[in-house]
């Protein structure tokens, strides 16, 4: 999501962004299908290539200019910076599977990283469009975008006995998310922070509320 007073960059070109963006549902649907230790592997491999590769165009001015001819028009101003040297979105995201992966049990993991890619894209969307009042540091239209559209996603993603109270964590943490995907402008990437800040406080909840109940997915690989 875009704050109020946000970079200058064409609203076509942020779709594309998202489009693009959207296209990392890809990560949690395969993770339903294989095993954690199958997926820390493959996206570890994704994600040396994509540090790689943005690095890269740092350091070695042709390779630089080839990155920057095909991409350049998806990058933001401080994802350009060669002084700070500053990754762009789409390696944040493979990092931030990664890391998920490592430190979240699946049926978290699912739900956190599905709002990351569905929720953060329409608020970004919808709060650069129609954004009009301010809320915390970005758009009231693009956070509440999130919560509504975190709140669907937690409908639809699994839960292990699907109870009223799984559904409950679901919203809370949507909140939080959108809430945290509000704030992070600035200081942290919410590639990062909205899935850890989401699957560490469903975590959080089904430790207090749900204590007996372990967080493992029936009938798929763990």
């Amino acid at each position: 999501m875009i704050p109020i007073d946000r970079e200058t960059i064409n609203y076509k070109d942020e779709l594309v962004r998202k489009l693009i963006h959207l296209c990392s549902l890809s990560i949690p649907v395969v993770y339903y299908f294989i095993s954690r230790e199958t997926a820390i592997l493959i996206l570890g491999i994704l994600t040396s290539i994509a540090l790689f590769i943005d690095l890269g165009r740092y350091f070695h001015s042709s390779f630089g200019k080839v990155f920057y001819k095909i991409f350049g028009f998806l990058l933001r101003k401080h994802e350009t910076n060669h002084q700070k040297k500053n990754l762009n979105g789409a390696t944040y995201v493979l990092i931030s599977a990664l890391i998920c992966v490592i430190i979240l049990p699946k049926v978290l993991f699912i739900t956190a990283f599905s709002i990351l890619i569905i929720s953060d894209s329409l608020a970004a969307l919808i709060g650069r469009r129609f954004g009009r009042r301010k809320f915390l540091a970005k758009s009231f239209e693009g956070t509440l975008t999130f919560f509504i559209s975190a709140s669907i996603v937690v409908f639809f993603t699994p839960k292990i006995h699907y109870g009223m109270m799984e559904y409950v964590i679901g919203f809370i943490a949507a909140f939080v998310g959108g809430i945290v995907e509000n704030i992070s402008f600035g200081f942290a990437d919410d590639n990062l922070s909205i899935p850890i800040s989401i699957g560490l406080t469903m975590w959080f909840l089904y430790i207090i509320l749900l204590p007996n109940t372990q967080l493992i997915l029936n009938g798929v690989p763990n």
